[in-house]
């Protein structure tokens, strides 16, 4: 009997096999066309695991001259990429070498740096994988050699075809006849998390520990898929490019008003066990995205925020949620974010100026010899304690940073100081 995990049994050699990834290997698609062309530049290929990367790569290498060779970057180090490198001056390497490199992200500026001499002349077509945005582990001169190709996340139908392809192989190993019912490979396809790879192992084990029937049947059910495979795995990583895709998602529900994407998002990053970046974002969107249209809105979310890491998961999730709710459902205005950024640009980029000598500190001995606080009119001694002064420094005195958002709460603020400005 084959002992190779079911996933390597089954691995496809021809690109109709792959399941998912129409969009690049579809029909007349670009990774298709370029595939069967003959004629392979430098790729990368980014997406999550179990999602035909390695597959690819391999069917490449079979329509190609090339020699041939793999590296897990995981565990590779400068000498194998040297010894690589050699055999391009060899009778091996007469037609060129074709490197897969996978996991690319592993390897550090200088390991990548050492690629380049040989993808620059041809002698290396490189063919790098990563689950992590190439874009921010990948150096930037391999970019910008490389085509890439990002690899979708399978969704369940696609699982549950690759997973009954599998069954196929299985039904051809063994004696006895396999029945999976269809409730269990809906679920296993559910679980998988697009990973074809995962779904594909726990068929495995659900199959192989399952005794046959008096009938010489083996019969897979709910039960015993649910027994045989893990927990949905979600596709995250605190220090990952998924981490970022989440909370990006999760402020930009929040901000559109979505309570129930919102929450969705909340959960991820609940069930990641990660409070601490909730939490974080939880107190900036307050602020940035609710601002002065509901200004509670942040002394609440900080009372949640607080009683979330006093009480930690999982009960920290329904004063999280709490929060999350009051946010989403709450008007939003982006005024205050808006305000502070117009003042920093113009920090940065213009000549602002020196502060008027009347606001400056007066508190010393000898700050009136050197004009500090002369002239300066104290606000309070005058009706509805305002009176009309220059704040600003010369040069941007002129310059208006807060605009009101059109939402009750800036208008009644907009309304008192227009009031005070239009007073005599």
């Amino acid at each position: 009997m084959n002992t190779a995990p079911l996933a390597e049994r089954i691995r496809p050699i021809e690109l109709t096999e792959v399941v998912g990834q129409k969009h690049i290997l579809g029909e007349n698609k670009i990774l298709n066309r370029i595939v069967n062309s003959g004629r392979i530049s430098n790729m990368i290929f980014y997406g999550p695991p179990g999602t035909g990367k390695t597959t690819v790569a391999n069917i490449i290498a079979k329509k190609t001259n090339k020699s041939f060779y793999k590296l897990n970057a995981t565990n590779a180090s400068l000498n194998d990429v040297k010894e690589v490198i050699a055999t391009t001056n060899t009778l091996m390497g007469m037609n060129g070498v074709l490197l897969y490199l996978d996991e690319i992200q592993n390897f550090n500026k200088k390991q990548q740096q050492s690629l380049l001499e040989y993808i620059e002349n041809g002698k290396i077509t490189l063919i790098a994988s990563t689950t992590e945005n190439p874009y921010h582990y990948v150096y930037k001169a391999i970019l910008s050699r490389s085509t890439i190709f990002e690899f979708k996340m399978l969704v369940k139908e696609d699982v549950i075809k690759g997973l009954k392809r599998g069954l196929t192989i299985i039904r051809d190993e063994i004696k006895n006849d396999v029945i999976v019912k269809d409730e269990a490979l809906d679920y296993m396809g559910e679980v998988s998390g697009g990973d074809l790879r995962k779904a594909l192992n726990g068929l495995e084990v659900a199959i192989y520990s399952t005794p046959p029937n008096s009938h010489g049947e083996i019969i897979i059910d709910l039960n015993i898929v649910m027994d045989s495979t893990q927990g949905k795995i979600l596709n995250y990583d605190k220090s990952g490019d998924s981490h970022y895709d989440v909370l990006s998602a999760f402020q930009k529900s929040i901000r559109g008003s979505d309570v129930d994407a919102s929450l969705h998002y909340l959960a991820r990053l609940v069930e990641s066990g990660d409070l601490i970046s909730i939490c974080r974002r939880l107190l900036v969107i307050a602020s940035e995205d609710i601002g002065l249209a509901y200004p509670n809105a942040i002394t609440i979310v900080k009372n949640c925020v607080d009683s979330a890491l006093q009480l930690g998961l999982p009960e920290g999730r329904i004063p999280l949620a709490q929060g999350v709710i009051l946010l989403a459902t709450s008007p939003k205005s982006n005024s205050v974010i808006c305000a502070i950024d117009r003042a920093i640009n113009d920090l940065r980029n213009k000549e602002i100026g020196d502060i008027p000598a009347y606001i400056k500190d007066s508190h010393y001995s000898g700050a009136e010899d050197l004009g500090r606080g002369i002239g300066y009119k104290y606000p309070h001694n005058y009706k509805n304690n305002y009176v009309k002064q220059q704040y600003l420094p010369d040069n941007i005195k002129e310059a208006i940073y807060y605009n009101p958002g059109n939402n009750k709460m800036e208008e009644q603020f907009s309304n008192y100081i227009k009031s005070l400005k239009d007073l005599k």
